[in-house]
């Protein structure tokens, strides 16, 4: 079976190091306007990246991958509103 289909611990390892970059940037690059509207999605960001660890740890990688792309795809909404300012068109999103 090709592994490209499925959630392996090391595919799960590159997107928390993604994720965990990318959060630390956000925080970073905050649109000083769009203060609560940061913190709330780094919240958010962070409840899912708990969650996603929570369940590695029980060996529940799907619900881990999905919880990890939740997060990421918080930072993504939050670039495209324009709260954080970040270029990086290969961890975000970018208009």
């Amino acid at each position: 079976m090709a592994t490209k289909n499925l959630v392996t611990k090391e595919k799960l390892e590159k997107y928390f190091e993604i994720t965990e970059k990318a959060l630390q940037i956000t925080k970073k690059n905050i649109n000083k306007t769009k203060q609560k509207e940061a913190e709330e999605i780094i919240e958010m960001v962070s409840n899912y990246l708990a969650d996603a660890k929570y369940f590695k740890t029980e060996k529940r990688l799907v619900d881990s991958f999905a919880a990890i792309n939740y997060a990421h795809g918080w930072l993504d909404c939050g670039v495209r509103l324009g709260i954080f300012k970040v270029k990086d068109d290969k961890l975000f999103a970018i208009k």
